[in-house]
């Protein structure tokens, strides 16, 4: 899934890591908490890649 925020945002988003379900529900993302933040893609910080365990 991915998840695109306005691009004013992704001055606030950190580009060394991961973020936390903490942190992804404080920049309004509302989604089930199965969903994981796997991946930075560095060319739009502001596009937030989410995977989850398909059963």
């Amino acid at each position: 899934r991915h998840v695109k925020l306005p691009k004013s945002i992704s001055r606030y988003l950190p580009h060394y890591g991961l973020l936390k379900q903490e942190e992804w529900e404080e920049l309004g993302v509302q989604q089930q908490a199965e969903w994981e933040h796997y991946m930075v893609h560095a060319p739009e910080p502001h596009i937030l890649l989410f995977r989850r365990e398909f059963n």
